[in-house]
């Protein structure tokens, strides 16, 4: 890194909180699917900010959007009405699954699961939840509680009471563990921090139908599988599953903090004021940028691009499968993929930075590839070329 590089690194490891596994990067320009470092190095993110950068970084028409709206009016409390807030509202729920019409607001996804689990509970007047094996849903204490991954949650118990976990795929424990305490099954149609595991055939309907029949709330995950990542513009549309809650975040503000918990009437009708609220939710800035961004995604048609450009590069991965050993599996749809190792991706994704790459790991052992939707071929022909040199190496170095 640059001098200025330096800088920053040397601020950041002396003052921010110790949480965050750093790589030897500093970022200060994006633009689409590329980004560039203080020295002037220009990168193809294949990161996109875990998944944020959907309509790309600095894109013109969300840039503009917050331009106006920031001389306009920042802030403004849920407790007064506000033009920029009912224009998202209105345009969100447009391209919302079948009769989700209403929405909370909220800064993050982890606040939108949050909410979903409160929702849940005052809905059904239960107090239990089912979530999935391999499940990722947030690192506050009730998104935690229905993570997955004991690491997580051990260093913080007790947590939330009440949960149960199901393995992925078993649907008979599911049936098992699902009774008349559980207010709702929490799951992601597509887990992403895991590894990116898609669901066996015929297991989301089986839950759909075990929600229903029991009379529990099936509540949906798409912080990362949403807004196009899949090809569709919902994960679950792959599989013509509608949730009773859905829950959104990362990418549907165009790269601002935003977080919305989308809900059939019947269940949003369960909060009364007072129930549940936030100070920064819905405020006028990000709703201008939420806008554009949904009006980005329905112009430019997004899921169709993450399609085809998600079939060119999963292609690609594929072939570098078949080429080289020390991959063990491709998988995911559209622009939400992973690449398992047979090591662990530390060196791999290092080396691809020098070559001005930047890829994402998914546990020690798999790569994740979630860049922006905008990216074009040239740039995923960069990063296949690049990924097939690196692993060259990688095998060299190893022997294999």
């Amino acid at each position: 890194m640059s001098d200025t590089g330096d800088n920053m690194a040397s601020a950041e490891d002396r003052i921010l909180a110790g949480v965050f596994h750093k790589l030897p990067l500093s970022l200060v320009r994006g633009k689409g699917a590329m980004v560039w470092d203080a020295e002037g190095k220009e990168y193809v993110d294949c990161m996109g900010g875990y998944g944020v950068a959907i309509v790309g970084h600095a894109n013109p028409e969300v840039v503009n959007a917050i331009t106006r709206q920031a001389n306009e009016l920042i802030t403004c409390h849920g407790s007064i009405y506000n033009n920029m807030r009912a224009d998202f509202l209105q345009k969100l729920v447009e391209i919302a699954p079948k009769n989700m019409g209403r929405v909370f607001l909220s800064s993050s996804g982890a606040e939108a699961v949050e909410c979903a689990l409160k929702l849940a509970k005052k809905q059904t007047r239960r107090n239990e939840i089912v979530a999935l094996g391999g499940g990722y849903h947030g690192k506050t204490m009730g998104a935690l509680s229905v993570t997955w991954n004991p690491k997580y949650r051990e260093p913080f118990a007790p947590l939330m009471p009440g949960v149960q976990f199901a393995p992925l795929g078993d649907l008979e424990k599911l049936r098992e563990l699902v009774s008349e305490k559980t207010a709702a099954v929490i799951l992601e149609p597509i887990q992403g921090e895991t590894g990116i595991h898609l669901p066996p055939d015929g297991y989301l309907d089986g839950i759909r139908e075990l929600c229903s029949e029991r009379d529990v709330l099936l509540i949906h995950d798409e912080i990362q599988s949403g807004f196009g990542r899949t090809g569709r513009i919902w994960a679950a549309q792959h599989w013509n599953i509608v949730p009773d809650i859905l829950c959104l975040g990362k990418g549907i503000a165009g790269g601002l903090p935003i977080g919305a918990t989308l809900a059939k009437e019947e269940v949003m009708s369960a909060f009364k004021p007072g129930d549940h609220s936030g100070t920064f939710g819905g405020n006028p800035l990000v709703c201008a940028a939420g806008s554009a961004s949904v009006e980005f995604l329905r112009r430019e048609k997004l899921e169709e691009r993450a399609k085809t450009r998600g079939n060119i590069l999963k292609q690609g991965l594929v072939e570098l499968a078949k080429k080289h050993r020390i991959v063990r599996e491709v998988r995911g749809l559209g622009l939400m993929l992973a690449m398992e190792l047979r090591f662990e991706v530390r060196d791999i994704i290092l080396e691809a930075l020098t070559k001005g790459v930047i890829l994402l790991y998914s546990g020690r052992n798999i790569l994740r590839f979630l860049p922006p939707l905008v990216i074009e071929e040239e740039q995923v022909k960069k990063v296949l070329e690049t990924l097939d040199e690196v692993l060259t190496e990688e095998e060299r170095r190893r022997g294999v």
